[in-house]
């Protein structure tokens, strides 16, 4: 995969275990999941961060747009007919829809075919967290904290890092197409907080509804009807497993099993764990596709986890310390 790519100094795979494990270690340490509720949001964040490498197998025989109508469409049936819609305006729905399905994943999955690899979408995609913190301050009009400038300054340095040495399987249009799908996460992280539904996967199913139009239109256009055509007749079992991976397991799985989770433990204690998705993403990469993984790789890595861990867990350190 990195044929083109100027040859940089690397580190052993054994050194990509050093932040999992010290991540692990935390999040075993200072929270109260029982094991079976651990080993539930281990399989919950690890389907999350492989998912990467299963896009990138999906797009070697199919388009990027159809790809992500496929999922979608088979993310809405046939659970729908078993799922009622939440009580939440129509309004909500499709811009959930839009933003999830044609800007977060549509845009995701075009970078995904030739301009970042999939280890450092799964990075760089987590920026939507401190994207929504931006925003949500920016609409209660509070200002940011000291320990969130701190997250904000590592993430921006991760991002930065990954720029300045752009080059071949990873392009400078790769990296700002991954930025914006991860603004557009951050406009579908308020949709849904200002829908408030009672039970988020029946949001996401019915949402699902409105991404599948316009993504089928947009490959219509940009695909065309041959690539459509080919992509479907030539689709391999493997090609369809990945597209029902990511609708059942990414999006039916991960948001049940989530939500479940976050019903029975308080936010602060589920949370810390998708810490962990960047880091199967980065791994599974490494482990199944050969991604190689010079210094300034793990550099950039470290800087954007370091800045979501700070997100993450100075308001729990917080909390502790002030607490009376």
């Amino acid at each position: 995969m990195a044929c083109c790519e100027k040859p940089a100094p690397t580190f052993s795979r054994d050194a990509l275990g050093l932040p999992e494990k010290r991540l692990i270690g935390a999040i075993m340490n200072s929270h109260h999941l029982s094991l079976r509720d651990f080993l539930l949001a281990l399989a919950v964040v690890a389907v999350w961060g492989t998912n990467f490498v299963v896009i990138r197998l999906a797009l070697d025989e199919l388009p990027a747009l159809l790809l992500a109508a496929l999922r979608f469409a088979f993310a809405f049936l046939p659970v729908a007919f078993f799922l009622p819609r939440p009580r939440v305006r129509w309004a909500y729905l499709v811009t959930y829809g839009l933003l999830i399905g044609v800007g977060q994943f549509g845009i995701l999955f075009i970078a995904m075919e030739q301009d970042i690899t999939p280890g450092l979408a799964s990075v760089i995609v987590q920026m939507q967290v401190f994207f929504t913190i931006a925003l949500f301050g920016w609409r209660s009009g509070e200002r940011l904290r000291g320990f969130q400038w701190i997250a904000l300054l590592l993430g921006v340095g991760g991002i930065a890092v990954i720029i300045a040495n752009a080059s071949g399987t990873t392009t400078p249009l790769g990296v700002a197409l991954t930025l914006a799908a991860a603004l557009a996460w951050t406009g579908g992280n308020l949709a849904a907080k200002e829908a408030d539904p009672p039970n988020m996967l029946a949001f996401v199913v019915w949402s699902s509804l409105f991404a599948v139009p316009p993504l089928f239109l947009l490959s219509l256009v940009f695909d065309g009807p041959q690539a459509i055509a080919t992509g479907l007749s030539h689709a391999s079992a493997g090609a369809w497993a990945a597209v029902l991976w990511q609708s059942i397991g990414n999006s039916l799985f991960g948001y049940a099993a989530w939500g479940w989770l976050l019903q029975r433990h308080q936010a602060a204690t589920v949370t810390p764990m998708a810490l962990l998705v960047p880091v199967f993403g980065m791994g599974a990469s490494i482990a199944l596709l050969g991604e190689d993984f010079p210094s300034w790789k793990a550099l950039a890595a470290v800087l954007i986890i370091g800045g979501l861990a700070i997100i993450v867990l100075a308001p729990r350190w917080i909390a502790r310390k002030t607490a009376p």
